[in-house]
């Protein structure tokens, strides 16, 4: 039987890990530190999966973006480890793409550090050919290096991959890469009226195992 595709690239918070409460009440620690007050929710989920350099320019503006990265980085560094964890189902579906022969890469705006250390504690590492994180490359999402990146060290045409991503910049990158994309139906990022603009997928799951239907 003809593949369709012969990898998977996927997001890391929102699309394998669930990372969306430390996400969240580390910007809301952060907006405390600075400002003194909470910020709705609304107004954080547009920049989810944008690098945080950028959004801190955009929430601080006439602050240093260095200074609220570090704010926010500290706080998530002490509650990671205990809070992170994999999405229901999402193991099993990478287990068995591996299994099926498939190349799999990760495609992430987080650093590396906290990147591996989340794919080790779940002891999914090793069913990844390629890791690119926000530390190998100066060029983020919706830039296409990142997944071009990718997609390089694991031998691969874009046309002969998926991306599985969860936020807007996830769809414009692959987008912007040539690679076809599919959105996760647990993403906290994207809007019902989003999916019918710009941000269309090619592809929506509502669930870890429907990937398999499509490869």
């Amino acid at each position: 039987m003809t593949r369709k595709y012969e990898a998977v690239l996927f997001d890391f918070d929102g699309t394998i890990m669930n990372t969306n409460d430390i996400i969240l009440e580390s910007w809301q620690h952060t907006f405390r530190t600075v400002d003194g007050a909470e910020r709705p929710f609304e107004d954080i989920a547009p920049t989810l999966g944008e690098p945080l350099r950028l959004t801190m320019s955009k929430f601080f503006p006439g602050r240093d973006p260095e200074d609220m990265v570090a704010i926010y980085r500290s706080y998530q560094q002490q509650v990671y480890q205990d809070q992170v964890h994999l999405f229901p189902g999402i193991k099993s579906v990478i287990q068995e793409l591996k299994e099926r022969g498939y190349r799999l890469g990760l495609v992430t705006s987080r650093l590396r550090d906290s990147t591996m250390e989340g794919l080790y504690k779940f002891g999914i590492a090793p069913y990844f050919d390629a890791v690119v994180t926000a530390s190998d490359t100066d060029a983020h999402k919706p830039d296409p290096t990142p997944c071009h990146m990718c997609l390089d060290q694991l031998g691969i045409e874009p046309t002969d991959a998926l991306y599985v991503g969860d936020s807007k910049f996830d769809v414009l990158c692959a987008r912007n890469a040539g690679v076809p994309f599919v959105l996760v139906g647990w993403s906290i990022c994207v809007t019902d009226e989003q999916k019918k603009g710009i941000y269309k997928p090619d592809f929506h799951i509502d669930h870890p195992e429907d990937l398999l239907q499509l490869v």
